[in-house]
């Protein structure tokens, strides 16, 4: 007998059926067979071992496990037994180990440190997992320190010190100035590992009052920031050239002990004048090329994953012009424990053998130690066919009672490995895993494997027989594979039939029958020729095949080894290969490839294309119509039709087109049926039952179609059962207590026969109850009644006619009818997050009171009064609704200082349910809006008297109102700004000791205790003299513009309009217009013409989410305009992008350059009041608000600190964070979170969708205001 254990390297394939043998049993990777084998538990996910958790997050403690029977969980904390089930703040998840601490619901992280472990326990054995340390992260506060500034001089060395917080994980330290812009750094500035800036030397550029330290600290993303350190370089000259100095590391020699696979990161950074350059060598060796990185301008050497061969002394050496300094720094690689031999699972019979092998390195060598079952094996229940040797487990005739986990654990002061490996001693009678009957079906001549894929324990022999009587196979025409396949090396014609294969154990015996069938090899008979044709003739390549008669062959046709080109010149006929109209790049090789299920031939011919001679002109036309058309070979489902091609008239005919008529159900009416290329006669029809068939065939060429056919004869075809069942069924209930079946019918020919009906049924699901039938007529709808409420239901429809039913149908499940729901959402609590935005959270309902599809929840809100005017208003209820099974939302859009309550209520698709008691909540004070109006009367030489409106939203108590005014002179220039505090109580004031015959502008807003709002402005003029002589623009005791003016220009805008509306003082009869374009844009303004002379326009056409400038001119009035206003578009869905508009960097930019102007123009005003010409500013910043005024010394600059504020939270709004603390959550509110209102929409996660967009105005920002900006957190967060 032949045998032979590896398959040779000419059939591949084969490695699939085959299995290595080893000195244990392998257990095939069969999903039935695994699942009914008793197996110890092995550990498949835990924790890593140092485990560092977000301490606002709950704690998730993995360990998962399989075996059968499926194990138990229990776990250890800091070496003793920890008791889930007496706090109440722990879970373990069902079916699993993974233990859930909740921390969000009043735990603390910090209580929950220690060491945990796992152990995974079934009747065969008990795994554990690694030893887990659970540490909470840290992001620790900057220390508070008095910074003093460093005064250096040009060319000397400097060193700022971060010394950030000790965090858990450590921070990523990073410097920046005020305007959160990355420090550049070159050879001469750069940060050290340990987070210090090293200057080699300084330069006059290096002054500046704002280097500041961040620490980014990740596991919380927060940020910390070190207050700001200044340095002041001063020049002496000549500047001294220096010879390069180690800023670090010290001394002239250093140690390094890195970990094996660690990245090895070694510095250097020296001082001098010049720059001094780095460079590095290892001594006595070289660096590993494919390993090696420099960082940092060459400061620092870095190579990752280290071995005991990178060990040795590395060399530093930074050299200028006036020499070199050198640092030997010595390296040794030391390893944590890794596996050299891992232990194995292994599978015994009893009574075998086996061994568990353990073998890890490390440096220093790692000790071995053996657990059995989670017990050191010393003290473990002895086994007396186990025997320990060092790191290797030798078992001796084994019994089922051996089976057990081991856990080998190997550490040494750097780490420890720990491994589970299971011995599983099993006693199983022999088992075929191949399905019984297989068919196996081979060409002659070919090898045929049969397969016989085992198991048993102890391993079962294989033998093979043929036919049912026949002897054991032997000889040298067999060869048989360890795995039990049988090979018939050459099989032939006599091969075919049935063969047994039986394996037998101790236990027990079991055969299996499997089938061989040899085919006949496919062949072609006539191969495509060589062939030369004219341009634009006609070609054709035969491929004739001769195949076995069961099997299907396929014919591809190639050109050049590449797909035939997509033209319809290309026709592909049953045995050939037509080209009609041939061109010169037809020419090549053209192959025939037939396919079958088990083999493949081919054959190939070339195409020669010559030149054609003139030919005169051709008349084309559309085809004559086919004739003579027969039909044959009748079949009750098939039917072969032939004809006879009318003329071509001289255009080729491409394809014919079949047609049907069913005379039985649709008479008069033909059907497409199938279409076959233009050099084919005849074609094979598929039938149906129960159909009187008609035929015509139509001839298609490239001018068009011919005249369909004469009809051919007549067929009827036999009646039949129904093939197909009705498609679409579903089951929705329209009541409570119902459940409505539908489907879509079968049409006339799908039926097969006469009498269609129906067969419907139907069960509860997860119900042990009967199915249900009812037989209908040929409708398409069943209503079931008496249902529960809401419960699923399995249902079919059969099809059935006279002749029997249709193949067994397919289950879908539906519902019973909808009810309301029940109950009403529980604990409704409201968090109001500022004056305008509350976040509100509900319990869910249990879903049996939804007694439907949950579609979510609806929150009812209301405004019950205004707190600042204690009236009360017609009440408008507000809806937002939330997708899915969702437990919060926020409410968007609220008023400031109001009263409100609101409700939630479940929904499915009946309905609403109850709504929930009303929750009362309060929304904070916020800023008013700006007066109603301000009169300017009674002007007299000396005085003005005014008169204003109060707010028409006082979002609070008023507090006070603020008056600014100052004089225009007559070149335009803006005068000193005065400010006046008035109380809320007043509506008007006098203003005297003012200069006659002079222009006066007026900034006016109230404010509340949250702060100011938004201002209106106004001019007016005093009076020429005493003698009563008014100034042209005084009339009837009104100050009326001097100049015609646009102002009070205002937008409200949606995702991609925006209605623009203005106020116009001047002579009628103006023509407006509109400009607009991006803010921020160097595009020219593009310019809109308003008809008539109305005072609003709609802008169209927008782009959402985007900022733009308007302004508003009049045509004939020398090109005057407004001022520039800027609003911004809706978003077009709810994202967390933020525009740049809005940016914390970016507006602290925009306040540097303004500072910048302002420095600029206060130089101009004392030089100018030196004496000497005084410029003249142009008439365009006449009316400029007064933001350009100086700012005061106390004013709120960005970039200033101050000690009381070194470790206050980084607030929206504040210019420059002098916390230390900056979280990711502080940039602008997401909409993601809100629900969705009248017109909102939801995604299929519930998230809104929708606009939520208010009135952006501008106003003076002097003094301590400041308006409010996003957190720089995104910026900071795009430079680490």
């Amino acid at each position: 007998m032949m045998k032979k254990k590896s398959i040779p390297a000419s059939k591949p394939f084969l490695i699939l059926f085959l299995c290595q043998i080893i000195s244990a049993l392998d257990v095939p990777l069969d999903s039935k067979l695994l699942e009914e084998l008793s197996q110890p538990p092995t550990i498949t996910h835990q924790s890593p071992k140092d485990y560092i958790v977000d301490p606002r997050e709950n704690i998730v403690i993995q360990c998962e496990a399989k075996g059968k029977p499926p194990p138990s969980f229990s776990w250890t904390r800091n070496g003793t037994h920890f008791d889930i089930d007496k706090d109440a703040q722990v879970t373990m998840k069902p079916n699993s180990g993974t233990l859930v601490i909740n921390i969000m619901n009043g735990g603390k992280a910090e209580a929950y440190e220690g060491v945990y472990q796992c152990t995974a326990r079934n009747e065969r054995g008990a795994a554990i997992s690694n030893n887990i340390v659970i540490r909470p992260s840290r992001s620790p506060l900057w220390t508070k320190e008095k910074l003093e500034p460093h005064h250096v001089r040009e060319g000397d060395s400097l060193v700022l010190h971060c010394r950030p917080p000790v965090g858990l994980p450590p921070p990523i330290i990073f410097w920046m100035d005020n305007a959160f812009q990355r420090l550049p750094q070159s050879e001469r500035v750069s940060q050290g590992l340990n987070g210090d800036l090293y200057f080699s030397n300084v330069q006059p550029e290096d002054t500046r009052e704002d280097y500041i330290c961040y620490a980014r600290f990740n596991h919380t993303q927060t940020i910390q920031q070190k207050q700001p350190i200044s340095v002041k370089v001063f020049s002496t000259k000549p500047v001294t050239e220096r010879q390069p100095v180690l800023l670090t590391p010290t001394g002239s020699t250093s140690t390094k002990v890195e970990l094996r696979g660690n990245v090895l990161l070694l510095e250097c950074i020296a001082a001098g004048l010049p720059t001094p350059v780095i460079r590095w060598i290892k001594e006595g060796g070289e660096l590993p090329s494919n390993r090696t990185f420099f960082e940092n301008f060459k400061k620092t050497l870095k190579i990752i994953d280290v071995s005991e061969a990178d060990s040795g002394n590395y060399k530093c050496i930074a050299r200028n012009t006036l020499g070199s300094v050198h640092h030997v720094i010595s390296v040794t690689v030391k390893a944590a424990p890794y596996w050299i031999t891992a232990p194995r699972n292994l599978v015994l019979s009893p009574g075998e053998d086996g061994t568990l092998i353990c073998r890890a390195n490390g440096n220093p060598k790692p000790s071995i130690s053996w657990l059995a079952n989670g017990v050191p094996i010393a003290i473990a229940p002895e086994d007396p066919s186990r025997k320990v040797d060092g790191d290797t487990i030798i078992f001796s005739h084994v019994q089922e009672r051996s089976s057990a986990v081991y856990q080998c654990n190997a550490s040494n002061e750097y780490g420890y490995l720990l491994a589970n490996a299971f011995v599983n001693v099993l006693a199983e009678p022999p088992r075929i895993l191949t399905p019984a009957n297989k068919l196996y079906q081979v060409i002659a001549d070919s090898p045929a494997l049969l397969d016989c894929a085992y198991f048993g324990s102890p391993k079962p022999e294989i033998e093979w027989f043929k036919g049912v009587k026949g002897s054991i196979l032997r000889g040298n025409e067999y060869v048989f594979h360890d795995n039990g396949t049988l090979e018939i090396p050459v099989a032939q014609k006599d091969s075919t039939g049935t063969y047994t294969c039986v394996a037998r154990n101790e236990l027990g015996k079991i055969q299996n029958e499997v089938h061989l069938e040899i085919k006949d090899p496919t062949m072609i008979i006539k191969q495509p020729e060589y062939k030369v044709v004219q341009r634009y003739g006609q070609v054709s390549f035969e491929c004739i095949i001769k195949h076995d008669s069961t099997l299907l062959p396929t014919v591809i046709w190639l050109k050049d080894n590449d797909e035939l080109p997509d033209d319809e010149r290309f026709l592909v006929g049953k045995d050939n290969l037509t080209i009609m109209n041939v061109t010169d790049k037809d020419d090549g090789t053209y192959t025939c490839i037939v396919n079958t299920t088990l083999d493949s031939v081919s054959a190939s011919a070339v195409l020669t294309v010559v030149a054609a001679p003139p030919t005169p002109a051709i008349i084309y036309a559309r085809p004559n119509p086919p004739f003579d058309l027969e039909l044959t070979g009748q079949l009750e489902r098939s039917i072969e039709l032939s004809w006879i091609p009318g003329d071509e008239n001289n255009s080729p005919i491409t394809h014919f087109v079949i047609e049907y008529e069913d005379g039985l159900h649709e008479p008069g009416v033909w059907h497409y049926q199938t279409e076959v290329p233009g050099t084919q006669t005849t074609v094979q029809l598929k039938l149906s039952p129960y159909v009187n068939y008609s035929f015509r065939v139509v001839a298609v060429n490239k001018i068009g179609r011919s005249q369909p056919s004469e009809p051919s004869e007549q067929y009827l075809t036999k009646s039949a059962s129904p093939d197909e069942n009705p498609a679409n069924v579903q089951g929705i209930g329209s009541e409570p207590d119902n459940l409505v079946i539908t489907w879509e019918s079968l049409k006339g020919f799908q039926s097969n026969g006469p009498g269609l009906q129906y067969k419907v049924s139907w069960r509860q699901k997860d119900v042990d109850d009967e199915w249900t039938s009812v037989i209908v007529a040929n409708v398409s709808k069943y209503i079931v009644s008496g249902t529960p409420t809401f419960v699923p239901y399995e249902i079919k429809v059969q099809a059935l006619n006279d002749l029997g039913y249709a193949p067994e149908p397919s289950e879908v499940i539906g519902h019973s009818g909808e009810d309301l729901p029940m109950v009403a959402p529980g604990n409704v609590q409201v968090h109001v997050i500022n004056s305008t935005l509350a976040k509100v959270h509900w319990d869910p309902v249990p879903l049996k009171t939804v007694r439907g599809h949950l579609q979510g929840y609806k929150v009812y809100y209301w405004k019950v009064q205004s707190l600042s005017r204690r009236s009360r208003r017609h009440v408008e209820k507000k809806i937002l609704t939330f997708r899915g099974n969702k437990t919060f939302g926020m409410l968007p859009g609220l008023e400031p200082y109001s009263s409100y309550k609101l409700n939630v209520r479940v929904v499915n698709g009946k309905g609403e349910g109850p709504a929930s008691p009303d929750k009362v909540f309060k929304t904070p004070e916020g800023v008013p809006s700006s007066p109603s109006y301000l009169k300017i009367t009674n002007p007299t030489l000396d005085s003005l008297t005014l008169e204003w409106g109060s707010p028409t939203h006082p979002n609070g108590v008023l507090t006070s109102y603020i008056l600014k005014f100052q004089p225009i002179n007559n070149t335009h220039e803006l005068g000193p700004l005065v400010e006046i505090r008035i109380p809320a109580n007043e509506s008007s004031l006098i203003l005297k000791n003012l200069n006659y015959s002079t222009r006066y502008k007026f900034y006016f807003n109230a404010q509340t205790s949250v702060g100011s709002g938004s201002q209106i402005t106004e001019e007016a003029v005093t009076i020429m003299d005493e003698a009563g002589i008014l100034h042209p623009a005084v009339v009837a005791g009104k100050v009326q513009p001097l100049y015609p003016r646009i102002r009070n220009v205002t937008t409200a805008a949606a995702e991609t309009y925006a209605n623009i509306s203005w106020e116009y003082e001047g002579p009628d009869h103006a023509n407006f217009y509109v400009e607009y374009g991006v803010a921020g844009s160097k595009e020219d303004w593009k310019k809109e013409i308003v008809n008539g002379s109305r005072s609003f326009f709609v802008l169209k056409g927008l782009t959402p989410g985007t900022a733009y400038k308007v302004r508003v001119g009049a045509e004939g009035l020398s090109g005057f305009r407004s001022s520039e206003d800027v609003f911004e578009t809706g978003p077009a869905m709810a994202s967390r992008q933020v525009d740049i508009a809005t940016q914390g960097w970016f507006i602290g930019l925009m306040c540097a350059v303004a500072l910048l102007i302002l420095i600029l123009l206060i130089v101009c005003f004392i030089r100018r009041n030196k004496g000497g010409k005084y410029p003249v500013k142009e008439k365009e910043d006449a009316h400029a608000d007064p933001e350009i005024q100086p700012m005061k010394e106390d004013d709120g600059t960005f970039g200033e600190y101050s000690d009381a504020e070194d470790h206050k939270p980084l607030k929206k709004g504040s210019r420059t964070p002098s916390d230390r603390t900056v979280k990711k959550e502080d940039s602008d509110d997401s909409l993601v979170d809100y629900g969705e209102g009248v017109n909102g929409q939801f995604n299929e996660d519930g998230s809104f969708i929708g606009q939520y967009s208010g009135k952006k105005e501008k106003e003076p920002a002097e003094g301590n205001e400041s308006s409010e900006a996003p957190s720089p957190v995104n910026a900071m967060n795009s430079f680490v």
